[in-house]
């Protein structure tokens, strides 16, 4: 796979100036693409606490570091708040340890559902190396650490897509789109999107029904919600009032009508996969529907991951 990208790279002449091989004396390139200001967080902050900074810095992952070293010991993503949120093992957190009480849950320490073992990247590496490990492990980002394995910055899929999206420029939505969508309605619980999420790897999930300003019967795209939405939901601190049983139940019971985004940016599948990458990283996005040019209608979908695929395979 890293061969791959690197003829490629070479193939169209190298626009970016990528470094190919490592340096042992000086930092590789995926420095230049790092985020050096990286917010971390001790393995004691609660739960809720990191889903409020998630949600106020709009994070997608936390680093977790032992407060007296430095070091990096986890990782917290949107994915795992969404797995104790109800959609997978972790809200056995909930069901099991603190008997159902919700509010007991999400004051409990982050440790109890951060992912250990982290995939890493050295200040040392390059670009491709990241891109490559990234498409392997199937990962959004990950921390960079030096040799004392303390985080000197953070790279995401999109930091490298953003980077190298030139070598797939002219290339068309149609080509990479995903078009076996996993939908559902408006009056999903958040409980269900969640598992829908968790349990087919789903960072978002388009909502579909009835237009009823329209006559038409025909189902429509009316929304989309994805991981960071739930999470935001959260940080906001909406559940809050719905808390007065101190039951998980009345939150997770909540409908995704009342946190999908309407105001939806779309693409046409003849769309270049630049203008593509450059609408996401222009907006903060990582996955944009497609919709036919002629009835509006949801064809599939395109993610900062189908744009990194391109570009390296």
């Amino acid at each position: 796979m890293r061969n791959k990208l690197i003829n490629k790279i070479n193939t169209i002449g190298n626009p970016t100036n990528l470094q190919i091989t490592k340096k042992a004396d000086t930092d590789g390139d995926i420095m230049d693409i790092a985020r050096k200001d990286v917010v971390t967080a001790s393995q004691s902050a609660s739960i809720i606490e990191i889903a409020n900074l998630m949600s106020k810095e709009n994070f997608r992952r936390v680093p977790i570091t032992d407060p007296g070293s430095g070091k990096l010991i986890g990782i917290v993503t949107t994915m795992d708040i969404l797995d104790f949120f109800g959609g997978g093992k972790k809200f056995n957190l909930i069901t099991q340890k603190h008997q159902g009480n919700f509010l007991s849950a999400i004051n409990a320490p982050i440790k109890e559902i951060m992912t250990t073992g982290v995939k890493t990247m050295t200040n040392k590496d390059t670009i491709v190396d990241a891109a490559t490990l990234m498409l392997e492990e199937d990962l959004g980002g990950f921390p960079v650490v030096n040799s004392e394995n303390k985080i000197v910055g953070i790279v995401t899929e999109g930091d490298i897509v953003d980077k190298l999206n030139k070598l797939v420029a002219n290339e068309e939505v149609q080509d990479v789109m995903a078009t076996k969508l996993i939908t559902t309605t408006p009056g999903t619980p958040i409980e269900g999107i969640a598992k829908i999420m968790v349990r087919n790897s789903l960072r978002r999930v388009p909502i579909v029904g009835e237009d009823k300003n329209s006559q038409s019967k025909e189902e429509k795209l009316l929304g989309f919600v994805t991981a960071s939405d739930i999470l935001k939901y959260i940080g906001e601190h909406k559940l809050f009032a719905k808390l007065f049983s101190n039951e998980g139940e009345d939150v997770v019971n909540t409908t995704v009508d009342e946190l999908m985004v309407t105001d939806l940016i779309t693409v046409s599948k003849y769309d270049k996969l630049g203008t593509v990458a450059n609408l996401m990283m222009e907006n903060d996005i990582r996955g944009v529907p497609v919709v036919d040019e002629d009835t509006n209608a949801l064809i599939g979908i395109i993610t900062i991951r189908d744009l990194l695929k391109s570009i390296i395979e």
